[in-house]
């Protein structure tokens, strides 16, 4: 039997995985990967996320595997419910990550220089996931996927990679070995019959997925929204806090020094000058757009036409949102504990 269409993909008895297999890899990996494609099964039971380093550029990836063995392969679309039996490849320039048993993109910072990066993706099928994670790390440079690999054997996953000697570059296999737990170590063609059998393994035995309160338990599974350190207004150097009495302070390592209400202050012209970049280059996107749409209507594009004035308008709104902020006052702490009020 051939593989599924999209329109079979769509039904409404979508096999859920009984387990998850997430791939991480970089410069090298198109072998490897399509060597673990050829082997797999067309029954497994098991979904396969994939990533590798492809940054912004354009990718062949999905449709190079899709020809390399039986299961359906196709690029990660925002909202995609897992499925048995179907590798799903990252998008250029979009984190990939699990929430539950569907599929999220983000266009969140860069991790370790890369988007897509490996950790994201590891860290969520340990959260979500648990026990029944399966983590490969395949050829690569530098060490992306050993932060992610190391989360993936606490929640109790397993930890595989590619053999380093087999690895056309090994740094990030040989650096997730140094520093994980390492279940197994295999070459790329004996990886296909491994997952298989840990596959077949989690399925029989069904361990359950990790606890809500592992889950929070877990401190480095998601990016801080506090920020670890203030930097300085007037250079970007990290400030050193200290106390004069009542008086806080701040001081970076060349000299500048600052109370909080002047850092306040400081801060604040900081984001004025950022709000006011951001609205320019959306503003110089709008008419952008408004120039290509009317030449894509001049030679009789519709498609192009409609596509750039799509784009034309959500910018339109989003500059619209930072335009409010701009006008908006912003409450001003002074010295004596009097709050003033200022616009941008």
């Amino acid at each position: 039997m051939g593989k599924a269409t999209a329109g079979q993909a769509i039904r409404s008895t979508v096999e859920r995985p009984k387990a998850l297999i997430v791939i991480g890899t970089s410069s090298g990996g198109l072998a490897a990967l399509r060597a673990i494609a050829a082997g797999l099964s067309p029954k497994l039971p098991a979904a396969i996320c994939v990533i590798q380093h492809i940054g912004d550029h354009a990718s062949h990836l999905p449709s190079l595997l899709d020809s390399a063995g039986p299961l359906r392969v196709v690029e990660a679309k925002d909202g995609d419910p897992l499925e048995a039996g179907v590798i799903y490849v990252a998008p250029p320039s979009h984190h990939l990550v699990v929430e539950s048993e569907h599929l999220h993109l983000t266009r969140g910072p860069r991790e370790n220089f890369a988007r897509p990066a490996i950790d994201p993706l590891f860290r969520s099928a340990a959260e979500h996931f648990g026990s029944r994670a399966i983590g490969v790390v395949l050829t690569g440079q530098l060490n992306d996927g050993t932060a992610g690999l190391y989360e993936i054997k606490r929640r109790g996953g397993i930890a595989i990679v590619q053999d380093p000697l087999d690895a056309e570059y090994p740094s990030m296999p040989q650096s997730a070995a140094d520093h994980v737990a390492i279940d197994h170590r295999v070459a790329a063609v004996n990886m296909p019959s491994l997952l298989e059998a840990l596959v077949t393994k989690i399925t029989r035995s069904s361990p359950s997925v990790s606890s809500r309160a592992q889950e929070m338990e877990m401190g480095s599974q998601l990016p801080h929204e506090r920020p670890i350190a203030f930097t300085c207004p007037e250079c970007g150097g990290s400030l050193r806090r200290s106390e004069l009495g009542k008086i806080v302070k701040f001081d970076c390592h060349i000299g500048h020094s600052m109370t909080a209400e002047v850092m306040a202050a400081g801060q604040f012209a900081e984001m004025e000058k950022g709000l006011e970049a951001s609205l320019r280059r959306m503003n110089e996107r709008i008419e952008l757009c408004r120039q290509m749409a009317e030449q894509a209507h001049a030679i009789g594009d519709e498609h192009q036409t409609r596509n750039w004035k799509t784009a034309m308008l959500q910018t339109e709104e989003r500059a619209k949102v930072v335009s409010q902020l701009l006008q908006e006052s912003w409450l001003q702490p002074q010295e004596g504990g009097i709050w003033n009020r200022t616009g941008i």
